[in-house]
């Protein structure tokens, strides 16, 4: 029995170099890349202008100084594994993280491109990263479960890009794509998807939704558009449950598993109470108005959506706070998956460590072993054989996960993590 934890990260990301999507896209392209490429640069040289003296700006994607210095965060692969090994950390979940080619400007590579942007390029450029993140995940194949992109404005592409990630070695699963109000394409409840969900179940594949990519268009007025986008990002990913839920895509898939991730856990007891109240008022009031609305969606679902979530359900759970502890045993601790979000600026890097003490000393180490390890390994099919030697070389000791951790020991670098923000620790909250 190993004395080391295996930290597996549900959630982090990576992305091309701007210009290093080229050689990944069809060469048709390529010419009007460059024009794209130039525009994007341009403008990404205006916005620092924007945010200049600002101690953290909205462009950072490192944990320090500036974005051009620690933006190998993104692609460096020796560099990326060596920073997570000291940190703790020898494994990770792969979201997008940069632009892909023909993206908006300040746009997430997963947020669903607005109604005047061509969707044909948009679609080229998902797929470029798609082929940018299998090389990517081959230099580290037992570390690395990269998540790739689909296209709701490509339905039969979609399906034959999950045949094509399948066999390129891209076991993290589909992005779910974000259809908010704005979103040129029909919502996420809509039957026309079905195919993409059949084909992920019949591939074994995740689902993967992240907090982000489901948000409508928040303006460009600096600082008001901005923070609202930070108040409400987490509950436009959080719907994306209830609508797959109640089109029956669970139903119909029973094997198929859905991951929501940086969403934090406090929200989803409180949500599954409320889904099945209005489940059960729809099924079972004959003459409500909850049955007349949506007795014809709940007809078919033949379980709670607690017994669905419990059944297929899983909460990438980044960064999870103090405070979350008991909420996460009611949640449900083998439904859970830690994350450290690298290389975001929020994320625990480089104090992982002192995070991992601060949270998981008030777990068992059962339930820490689930958090950190068994349910990651599990969703994404990690080998915990093969990682185990580097585990006994990188990871902290359990009884070092085990041990208190003062928050005065807490750097101050490291409160920008919610895990660690003193509003979050449970002394504070109390």
């Amino acid at each position: 029995m190993s004395d080391h934890h295996v930290v597996i990260s549900a959630d982090s990301h990576c992305g091309a170099d701007l210009r290093d999507y080229k050689p990944y896209l069809e060469k048709k392209y390529h010419a009007e890349f460059d024009i794209w490429a130039d525009f994007m640069e341009a403008d990404a040289e205006s916005r620092k202008e924007l945010f200049k003296g600002m101690e953290r700006s909205p462009l950072e994607v490192g944990v320090d100084g500036d974005p051009d210095e620690f933006g190998y965060r993104n692609h460096s692969s020796d560099k990326r594994l060596r920073e997570q090994e000291a940190d703790g950390v020898i494994a990770t979940v792969l979201f997008p993280n940069t632009q892909p080619p023909f993206a908006p400007p300040a746009a997430t590579s997963f947020e669903a491109p607005p109604h005047s942007d061509n969707l044909e390029h948009r679609w080229a450029g998902l797929k470029a990263h798609n082929r940018w993140l299998a090389d990517f995940v081959s230099e580290a194949p037992e570390r690395r479960a990269g998540i790739f992109q689909v296209f709701l404005g490509d339905v039969e592409g979609s399906v034959a890009e999950i045949e094509w990630a399948v066999n390129n070695g891209l076991r993290g699963g589909v992005l779910v794509p974000g259809a908010p109000p704005d979103s040129p394409f029909e919502p996420l409840y809509s039957a026309k998807y079905e195919p993409i969900w059949a084909a992920a179940a019949d591939a074994g594949l995740p689902l993967n939704h992240h907090t982000g990519g489901a948000t409508p268009d928040f303006g460009n007025h600096f600082p008001a558009s901005l923070a609202v986008f930070m108040l409400e990002a987490t509950w436009w990913t959080q719907r994306a449950l209830w609508h797959l839920m109640f089109s029956g895509v669970f139903e119909r898939h029973p094997e198929l598993v859905y991951v929501t991730t940086e969403t934090g856990t406090a929200w989803v007891p409180e949500t599954l109470a409320k889904l099945d109240s209005f489940h059960y008022r729809m099924k079972h009031s004959e003459f409500g108005s909850e049955s007349i609305f949506g007795g014809q969606a709940v007809a078919d679902m033949s379980l709670t959506p607690t017994e669905y979530f419990q059944r297929q359900c899983f909460v990438g759970a980044s960064f999870l706070r103090p405070t979350e502890v008991e909420i996460a045993r009611g949640v449900g601790i083998d439904r859970i998956m830690w994350g450290s979000d690298y290389p975001h600026i929020e994320g625990s890097y480089p104090h992982t460590r002192e995070h991992l003490r601060l949270t998981f000393s008030k777990f068992t180490e059962s339930e820490t072993t689930t958090l950190l390890t068994d349910n990651v390994a599990r969703v994404y099919g990690f080998d915990l054989e093969a990682l185990r030697p580097l585990a006994e070389k990188f990871c902290p000791t359990k009884e070092f996960v085990a041990t208190p951790i003062d928050y005065a020991e807490i750097p101050d670098r490291a409160k920008g993590c919610p895990g660690m923000n003193p509003l979050n620790q449970v002394d504070v909250a109390a």
